[in-house]
């Protein structure tokens, strides 16, 4: 199997430790990561995740430590994410119904994902989708990393997502069944209790949504369905949770424990974690 990762970053911001955590723990254990974003644009850090004295808002704490600062300042200098793939040249787009020759050209779209999957599955042993806010604008209903996140699924390969880089698994399903992927399975991700407010979220970027378009805890609730639970996890320092081939971290603290989660399933075979 090899020994590269592909992490997916948005566009519009990502948490500095939400990268760097499993960043330094995958490439520590011996793996390389190649970054994708959307567009083939560079990805930013938010600034908030460089800024040790930032207080979020819904903790009521500083979130980033010193050391994790310094981290994320540092690959924002570096060339370290400059030119990642560009997933709109990696996979095709899916036609439109309205289309005057949509089987044609569903079928086009079909055999060429077959074909950029299979490259990519060749090349990559894992998946994981980098969290912060940034995602909810490109990446949670993407339809290319939707079809990454199925593929990897199919193929049986680790998925790992952080923070509400945690929706895009709940929103990626096949074409044609239209059911959540995460049925019967085991997640963490935002509680309501970690949800921001307007004007939180964007702080650092140019752009702001106002607070987030939708509580994660509830699509994610209504995601796993009656035999499957989410897990917030409130009130415990650390919420991350393996329930095969997905790994998913609830937010900023635990980004390094995800990191290590990953590197168990890939080494040791892990199954099952966290609850």
């Amino acid at each position: 199997m090899s020994k590269k990762i592909l992490a997916i970053l948005s566009e519009f911001g990502y948490w500095g430790e939400e990268l760097i955590g499993p960043l330094e723990t995958l490439e520590k254990a011996g793996y390389s990561v190649v970054i994708a974003t959307s567009k083939g644009r560079r990805a930013p850090a938010l600034t908030p995740s460089m800024d040790p004295a930032y207080v979020d808002p819904p903790l009521g704490k500083p979130v980033t430590s010193p050391e994790v600062a310094a981290k994320v300042v540092a690959i924002e200098k570096s060339t370290k994410l400059d030119n990642p793939l560009n997933l709109s040249l990696l996979l095709p787009e899916r036609p439109y119904p309205s289309s005057a020759t949509f089987i044609r050209d569903f079928e086009e779209y079909n055999n060429a994902l077959d074909a950029a999957m299979e490259n990519i599955l060749g090349e990559y042993s894992a998946l994981l989708l980098v969290g912060g806010s940034g995602p909810i604008v490109d990446m949670v209903n993407n339809q290319r990393v939707h079809d990454l996140i199925l593929g990897f699924n199919r193929a049986d390969r680790p998925i790992a997502a952080e923070c509400y880089g945690v929706a895009c698994l709940a929103f990626a399903r096949d074409y044609h069944i239209r059911k959540s992927i995460l049925l019967g399975k085991h997640v963490t991700g935002h509680p309501l209790e970690y949800d921001y407010k307007d004007g939180t979220g964007f702080m650092g970027v140019d752009f702001n949504m106002g607070p987030p378009p939708y509580p994660l805890e509830f699509i994610l609730r209504d995601a796993v369905g009656s035999k499957g639970q989410f897990h917030g996890n409130v009130g415990r320092q650390i919420s991350a949770i393996v329930d095969y081939p997905f790994i998913t971290g609830r937010s900023t603290a635990d980004s390094y424990k995800t990191g290590e989660l990953l590197v168990q399933v890939l080494e040791k075979g892990l199954r099952r974690y966290g609850w």
